[in-house]
């Protein structure tokens, strides 16, 4: 694949390099370039790079697709289609928002000023979301002895424990010669051990793992390629195939392999089980990951902005999906069970997920998502020769 690659239709333009953030973490307000004109004037005269609207859609329409899952669990038990959505969205939608976080990895090192922001953008929200949703279990489920442990993920913030760790190792899938056959063995491993245990959620953590790398070492032509005019003509039969084989062995299969988060003999399945399926879950994810990205939109739309608060989105909309349960909205609203209430159940999953990912959203959580915390850290000396420089330069 070369960068003549080109797809028809009306979005002729190539994506652009890829330009990881510069402070190398994947935060609400990573800086992405945006096609063809990325940089405009910042107020200090120097070209500021903008976001690229086709990696902010891509975020957005995945953490959609995440709260409506959300919204479809409870339903599974009552409605077969239900269950097989469920299913093929549950195949790809975390893998995509997983294999762009590799792909704006790829500049990552131990540079202070990018520990730094993985310890502001990521560590810190895990420690405060998780105290938050520990205590919100323990007193919105009436379950007292509902403990908070910062090594037991309890629900979303087990994606924070992994970025964490999944960026942390970003040098070491540099220097390997075969990074995701290497990061698939790791994944199978951790399948058929049970013993790896809940402590920060290590079987997520390795198991999704080969989605991140292959992130890392994605080129802005394999983007170019899924947008091809005949691999979106592609990706509707696969997509229909999914939901019609996901409508036929749902009832069939425990949709806990979705997951990842236990090993084949914790599911009650024999060790080579959990080899079979997570090469094959790979492999069904990466197909429906390509036909997912082969309609998301290049250029600019009303929800592009939204992009930039996907991470708000996700970890607030997790106290509405888990409250619903704990105070029986799908028990206590029986038409919920119905077509119509399922409806109604997607859209407004929709609604509440776009409107945590506005911008006012972010402005009032930004203290807990995006803290500076400059107090906790030591000036950098380039840092502080670079002030010092613009200062002498300015006089």
């Amino acid at each position: 694949m070369t960068n003549s690659l080109r797809p028809h239709g009306h979005d002729r333009a190539p994506l652009p390099p890829a330009q990881p953030p510069v402070d190398g973490v994947p935060s609400p307000r990573s800086p992405h370039p945006a096609p063809q004109a990325a940089h405009t004037a910042s107020p200090g005269g120097k070209p500021v790079k903008q976001r690229d609207a086709f990696f902010d859609n891509a975020k957005y329409l995945a953490i959609v697709l995440v709260a409506m899952g959300h919204a479809w669990e409870p339903l599974t038990d009552h409605s077969r289609a239900a269950e097989a959505l469920y299913m093929v969205v549950y195949t790809f939608h975390m893998p995509a928002f997983i294999l762009i976080s590799g792909y704006f990895s790829r500049s990552f090192d131990m540079r202070p000023d990018r520990l730094r922001r993985l310890v502001t953008g990521v560590a810190v929200p895990y420690v405060l979301f998780e105290v938050a949703y520990s205590l919100f279990k323990r007193y919105a489920d009436d379950d007292p002895t509902h403990p908070v442990s910062l090594l037991d993920p309890w629900y979303l913030t087990w994606f924070l424990v992994a970025l964490f760790v999944w960026r942390l190792t970003t040098p070491l899938w540099k220097v390997v010669r075969w990074p995701v056959p290497l990061a698939l063995a790791v994944a199978v491993l951790a399948s058929v051990s049970p013993d790896i245990g809940d402590d920060l959620d290590l079987q997520r953590v390795l198991q999704f793992l080969p989605f991140f790398v292959m992130g890392l070492f994605m080129k802005p032509e394999y983007f170019q390629l899924m947008r091809r005019r005949e691999v979106r003509l592609l990706s509707l039969p696969l997509f229909a195939a999914a939901l019609a084989v996901a409508y036929w062995v749902g009832p069939k299969m425990n949709s806990a392999w979705f997951y990842h988060r236990d090993s084949a003999q914790e599911l009650g399945a024999p060790w080579w089980a959990g080899v079979v399926m997570t090469l094959a879950l790979f492999g069904c994810s990466m197909v429906l990951t390509s036909c997912f990205f082969a309609w998301v939109p290049r250029r600019q739309t009303w929800f592009t902005v939204l992009g930039a608060g996907t991470l708000y989105g996700y970890l607030l909309h997790g106290f509405l999906a888990k409250g619903s349960r704990f105070w029986g909205w799908y028990d206590s609203y029986a038409w919920l069970q119905q077509p119509y209430g399922e409806i109604f159940a997607t859209l407004f999953a929709a609604a509440v997920i776009t409107v945590l990912c506005t911008p006012p959203v972010q402005r009032m959580f930004r203290w807990a998502m995006e803290p500076k915390m400059e107090w906790a850290f030591k000036r950098d000396a380039t840092e502080l020769a670079r002030e010092r420089a613009r200062a002498n330069s300015a006089r």
